[in-house]
């Protein structure tokens, strides 16, 4: 999945998104409120981390004017302000979430997991599709109960596919849910790490829909016309 962060004390922004990036998130970290704002312009996120005290706009009025404008992207907010009305306030706003300075990853991690399963209305920690069991909080993916040997990348791959089975999503829409900003992407990563999958998985699970992209289908529910191809 991919997350922004927004902090401005770069110590403890490189800190929380490599350690984001370890758990296989694809993480864009800006430093400032505006540069937050903006990024949501050209970019699907599926939550986003905010400071509260950012410089030029605060994560509080990034959180308001992405309300007014009809953006319900899952935002939780970092905060030094542990007052009960600071809270209050920040949840008010718009926020979904908050976690109080000093930040542990392991449980900004889990609330992070937390607003993207109301997100999609799924309460369960675990998300099955067919006989694929995905477990989030340990990055790891079972098949007819055996577990599977996941590259970070390739479940990141294999959790938005299976985040809409189904539903074909372009090249494009994979590299931005797999890949951060300026991190080096090969022009056939995508189609390598599809590749994967399939010889893990099995044949029929990772379709290709020709001119469209690549799917994810339980093999008894098959698409009327599909293409088994390494290229979509």
């Amino acid at each position: 999945m991919r997350l922004l962060l927004a902090e401005d004390d770069r110590a403890l922004g490189r800190a929380l998104a490599d350690g984001l990036r370890h758990l296989g998130h694809a993480v864009d970290w800006v430093e400032d409120g505006l540069h937050a704002l903006h990024a949501f312009d050209g970019t699907p996120y599926a939550a986003a981390i905010l400071d509260w005290n950012l410089p030029r706009m605060t994560g509080v009025e990034v959180v308001r004017t992405l309300r007014r404008r009809g953006d319900a992207t899952p935002v939780l907010l970092l905060t030094a302000r542990d007052a009960l009305d600071d809270r209050v306030a920040g949840l008010d706003c718009g926020a979904d979430d908050y976690v109080v300075k000093p930040v542990h990853l392991d449980e900004l991690a889990a609330r992070v997991r937390a607003l993207l399963r109301r997100s999609t209305g799924d309460a369960a920690p675990v998300q099955r599709v067919g006989a694929l069991e995905l477990d989030p909080a340990n990055r790891s993916a079972r098949l007819a109960g055996g577990p599977l040997e996941l590259s970070p990348r390739e479940y990141a791959l294999l959790e938005s596919l299976a985040a809409h089975p189904g539903r074909a999503l372009s090249r494009a829409q994979l590299e931005e849910a797999v890949y951060g900003w300026g991190e080096e992407v090969a022009s056939n990563a995508i189609e390598v790490h599809v590749h994967h999958l399939r010889r893990k998985l099995g044949s029929g699970w990772v379709r290709t829909l020709r001119g469209v992209g690549y799917a994810l289908f339980p093999p008894a529910k098959t698409p009327l016309a599909d293409d088994e191809g390494e290229s979509p």
